[in-house]
């Protein structure tokens, strides 16, 4: 059975570690430049200041995706409380079942009783999951751009 819920960063850390690189193998730019080398200590900051959302998927228990958000007032409009997507996963043995649908709907209901009024998600070009964004009522509102600069 697919559950949805949110989590205690630290509870779930070691969990996450093991998931992590299958992510990055499957999704990252770079990788032969940018090695996967997490921040977990800023994590852990962003947590202990309230301001880290981490939603896990799990199946039977066992944890499958996950949404990790951070909330904060927005730089330009400061009592625009809003969320920006830090990374969303489902893995692929279980997209088919509405893993990352029924993640999206909890993640939306919860920020919304937290009072958050935007969520902004970003979608890879090489991996599009605009529809799904889409499908749960986004609107496309800007693109990103990569420039790599490094040698």
């Amino acid at each position: 059975m697919i559950t949805v819920q949110c989590e205690n960063f630290a509870d779930v850390l070691e969990e996450w570690k093991l998931i992590l690189p299958e992510h990055w193998e499957e999704l990252a730019l770079n990788k032969d430049k940018v090695p996967l080398d997490m921040q977990y200590e800023a994590y852990h900051t962003m947590d202990a200041l309230g301001q880290l959302f981490f939603a896990s998927v799990r199946d039977a228990g066992e944890l499958i995706g996950y949404f990790v958000g951070v909330i904060s007032p927005e730089l330009h409009y400061k009592n625009c409380l809003s969320c920006n997507m830090d990374i969303l996963y489902v893995r692929a043995s279980h997209r088919k079942k509405w893993g990352g649908s029924k993640l999206i709907s909890f993640v939306k209901k919860e920020l919304k009783r937290r009072g958050v009024k935007r969520l902004f998600g970003a979608s890879k070009e090489h991996f599009d999951i605009g529809p799904l964004f889409v499908r749960h009522g986004a609107i496309l509102a800007e693109k990103t751009y990569l420039f790599w600069l490094g040698d």
